[in-house]
Formats: structure tokens, sequence, C-alpha cells
């Protein structure tokens, strides 16, 4: 899969993610997680593929990765969270929506200065900036979501095998 084609995916996962979640939807510990461990995951692994990466290209990973989770963390102190249907529920806020145009305005900004630093633009990854912001989020929330006391929702597994294991 070519690089714009992958990119086009994530972008459209991302504004998929954002929708439910603007929406309201339950807030199981499965999707919370694996969305920004999965995108850091691939960030790290397409890294590897990278020709050439120096000691700058790693610190402004570093740097760039440490605001997206800052920036992430924020971004989770605007998600509502509430209880319905005997679990919990999340639900994005305008003010989240701002806190993601203000990132989506800083990692440009870091991605700018990245660049008139001297780092590699292949170092660039998009799928661990995303997920550096999702881990801040998924943190916060994490933590939040935690301290309420209640339950996270279930996990909606309707896989092939979950279904052969119940009818028995």
């Amino acid at each position: 899969m070519n690089g714009w084609m992958l990119t086009a995916l994530i972008v459209a996962g991302v504004i998929a993610l954002i929708v439910k979640r603007f929406l309201g939807e339950p807030l199981n510990a499965r999707d919370l997680c694996l969305p920004p461990l999965v995108l850091v995951g691939l960030g790290v692994y397409s890294l590897t593929k990278v020709d050439v990466i120096d000691a700058r290209d790693v610190m402004w990973l570093v740097a760039a990765s440490l605001v997206g989770v800052a920036l992430g963390a924020v971004r989770g102190t605007t998600t509502v969270l509430y209880t319905r249907e005997g679990h919990l529920w999340q639900r994005y806020t305008v003010g989240t929506v701002l806190v993601w145009a203000f990132s989506l305005g800083v990692n440009f900004g870091v991605g700018y200065l990245a660049s008139l630093g001297g780092m590699h633009p292949e170092a660039r990854k998009m799928t661990l900036s995303i997920g550096a912001g999702l881990l801040g989020e998924m943190i916060t929330v994490g933590l939040r979501a935690l301290r309420t006391g209640h339950r996270f929702a279930p996990d909606k597994d309707d896989s092939p095998a979950r279904r052969l294991l119940e009818r028995r």
C-alpha cells in the first residue's frame, strides 16, 4: 500500500472516530486503548524502515511526541463522561474539537520547526503523530473514567470465534 493510500485511510479513520465520539459512544477499554497503541506501534515500526535517522531526527521525534501526548491529554479533559445503560459513555464537546484544531496547528508548527532544524522528511510519521495525541487522550480519559467508579462498557466483540463459543 502506498503512502498516500495509507495516509488517506488513517485520516478517514480518525475522522470517523471523531464523529462517533462527538455523537457519544460507550466507553470501553479496548476502543480507548487500541487505536493509540496501534498507531504508535505502526509509527515506530515505519521508522525502522527509514534509511537515515540521526540524532536530530530522534530529538524532533521525541519533542513532537511529547507535544502530541500533552495536547492529547488536554483534549481528554474536554471529553464528557457519563453513565448510561449501566456503564460509562463518552462524548466529545465543542471544546474537544477546538483542542483538535489547535493541536493540528501546533503539530504543523512543530513540523515546520523540525524541517528548519534539519529533520529528515521521511522520519516524520503521521501515524506516530496521531497516535501520540490519542495516547495522551487515552491516559487522561482512562484515569478520569477509573475515578468515576463506574464500569467501562463491555466489549462489542462479534467475531466469528466469539459467536461460535456463545452457541455452546
